[in-house]
């Protein structure tokens, strides 16, 4: 195993062998493409081709370098071809039986020191090994697709893996410029042990028509940043694959979490898997194609929706960052806005942070001063919420405490004339006990904005059973107006986002328990291998580990699921008073301001 590895096998040319195989070429390795299917063979020939033609023409490399790239790279189609290989890697479909006669078929025809690595993301590794006649030398390298422009390889060890043979093969992928993880042999390791439970509770979420799936997938993109929304994600990676690893991983955690979705079954058997069919849970234009069409699912323009109400100008209750944030929104969108605060101090110290942050739009050139001026002209701080009494719109942005929401709405309840929509910011209670603490509750619905308000998109409405139909339009009227993309979502604990994003959190600080992964390989692994723009413990530590605790909870209270209950680590950082950035210290510490 001191031997360099320079020629390389790779087994199984599909999407990934092929991107695995351009990586080892252009890095100078030799490398033997083997495939039963000479059509895959030549289909990777092809792809190579036209990936180093398209670096040419992009001058990231020279002619000649394609060359060298391309006489690098030979197929075949036996297995003997690997013969004079330094390390294997297999990436043949998730089986074991599959594996398992790969294995027993490299045993006979590679030296004895030839490392050989499983590409699996859901099998055991162990087992795999334990089938070898070699066991030591039998480990797990986990590129994630696609292997070219994705920088995480996950490097997984079984309890019989040399550390010699880790040690090679950590050292290969820093150079292939990779960012190589240690994990353990565990169903979907790292990364896709957290973004596979994640995808299953968005199935779910779907199945249960709680939202449409292009709301969910709206949400998740707008609220948390990320690169695809969960079921557009699904079908690239493959309906069927994303079973198989589900399954895998239920056999061995039995949370609930895990158990794949009815509907991936469903699916699966149908032979809808994704974009390589053409369709999954969106249709393609073609079997391997990105482009998403129009099918009877796409939603469309009603005719004949009902009118909103007319809103010209928005009371907005409280004094923190979400507050002003949002009534910043609506001045910026030409509304008039009162922003009422428990002390006229308070309404104004609010005001002058709106004016900050305009300044900073000024300074950045996004914005005139002539606008600028003109939007704080049309903020007007109120000490009482008396100043609603005319309002079309009242929006709460208070502390997240049902009681103290129930006591304000029954105060807007008294104050605001009638007609006029009552709204709340709330992330986790239940919109519908806001509204039956007013006599009026068919007028009162969620309007659940994200921080920074003015910077970020997203703004989930809330309907409960008793949100009149002209209400519900009036609100997605007013966020178009402002700017922002409204999904719909019923009014049950988390909504869209907080719902699917909690529960990847909590599992992410349980793998930190369990001492499988550190904090820092797991938010790399994270950002790395999904395209996450935080890693989950600097987003715990940014959100705050005590509004994180208490959303956990309510989720834990509402659907009853065991998987859903708060980690004890995040109890226990709590109850310590740390909370994260806030505090100075989280899961991280931090320098004090």
């Amino acid at each position: 195993m001191d031997t360099p590895l320079h020629t390389i096998a790779v087994v199984g040319l599909g999407t990934m062998g092929t991107g695995i195989a351009e990586v080892l070429a252009r890095a100078g390795r030799e490398v033997i493409g083997i495939d039963v299917s000479d059509a895959a063979a030549g289909r990777a020939v092809v792809a190579l081709e036209a990936s180093t033609a398209r670096a040419v023409e992009r001058e990231r490399i020279t002619e000649e370098e394609r060359r060298n790239t391309l006489a690098r790279f030979r197929t075949f189609s036996d297995l003997q071809a690997a013969a004079g290989a330094d390390l294997v890697i297999e990436v043949v479909p998730e089986s074991y039986e599959a594996k398992q006669q790969v294995f027993r078929e490299l045993d006979a025809v590679v030296r004895p020191e030839t490392i050989i690595a499983t590409g699996t993301n859901a099998l055991s590794v162990t087992r795999l090994a334990a089938d070898s006649e070699h066991p030591e030398r039998v480990l797990g390298l986990h590129f994630f697709n696609p292997a070219p422009a994705m920088k995480l390889v996950e490097v997984v060890s079984s309890v019989l893996t040399a550390p010699a043979a880790v040690e090679a093969v950590t050292a290969l992928a820093r150079e292939l410029g990779k960012e190589p993880v240690a994990v353990g042999d565990r169903p979907g390791f790292v990364a896709d042990g957290l973004l596979f439970g994640y995808l299953n509770q968005a199935a779910a979420m779907y199945e249960s028509r709680y939202a449409s799936r292009e709301d969910i997938d709206a949400a998740m993109k707008l609220g948390c940043g990320l690169p695809m929304g969960p079921l557009a994600l699904l079908d690239l990676i493959g309906i069927d694959t994303a079973r198989t690893v589900l399954d895998a991983m239920y056999a061995e955690s039995q949370d609930r979490l895990h158990a794949p979705a009815p509907i991936l079954k469903q699916l699966s058997e149908a032979g809808l898997t994704g974009r390589k069919a053409g369709r999954g849970f969106y249709t393609y234009a073609a079997p391997g194609t990105a482009e998403v069409v129009d099918d009877a699912l796409t939603p469309r323009p009603l005719s004949g929706a009902t009118a909103g109400r007319e809103v010209r100008s928005v009371g907005v209750a409280g004094s923190g960052t979400m507050a002003s944030g949002i009534a910043e929104v609506f001045a910026k969108a030409g509304y008039d806005v009162v922003l009422a605060a428990r002390s006229l101090e308070k309404a104004e110290v609010a005001k002058a942070r709106i004016g900050k942050s305009l300044a900073r739009s000024v300074a950045k050139g996004r914005m005139t001063e002539e606008a600028r001026e003109a939007t704080l002209a049309r903020i007007a701080p109120a000490g009482s919420l008396d100043a609603f009494a005319e309002v079309d719109l009242a929006l709460e942005a208070v502390a997240e405490d049902l009681e103290i929401k129930q006591q304000l709405f029954a105060t807007l309840d008294k104050i605001c004339k009638p007609g006029a929509v009552l709204a709340t910011t709330t992330s986790s209670l239940p919109v519908v006990a806001c509204a039956r603490a007013t006599s009026r509750p068919q007028d009162v619905i969620g309007m659940h904005f994200f921080n920074p308000a003015p910077a970020m998109k997203l703004v989930e409405v809330v309907r409960t059973v008793l949100t009149s139909d002209d209400v519900h339009a009036t609100v997605r009227e007013v966020t178009a107006k402002i700017k922002k993309h409204p999904v719909d979502c019923g009014d049950r604990a988390g909504f869209i986002v907080n719902a699917l994003l909690f529960p990847y959190l909590n599992n992410a600080i349980k793998m930190v328990e369990e001492h499988y992964a550190s904090l820092d390989d797991i938010d790399a692994a994270m950002k790395l291998g999904g395209g996450y723009p935080m890693g989950p413990f600097e987003l715990l530590d940014v959100v705050g580990l005590d509004v994180s605790l208490a959303i956990e909870k309510v989720l834990h209270s509402e659907f009853r699921d065991p998987g859903l209950a708060p980690a004890p680590l995040l109890e226990h950082l709590v109850a310590a008073g740390c909370l994260g950035r806030k505090t100075g210290r989280g899961f991280r510490e931090y320098a004090r301001r």
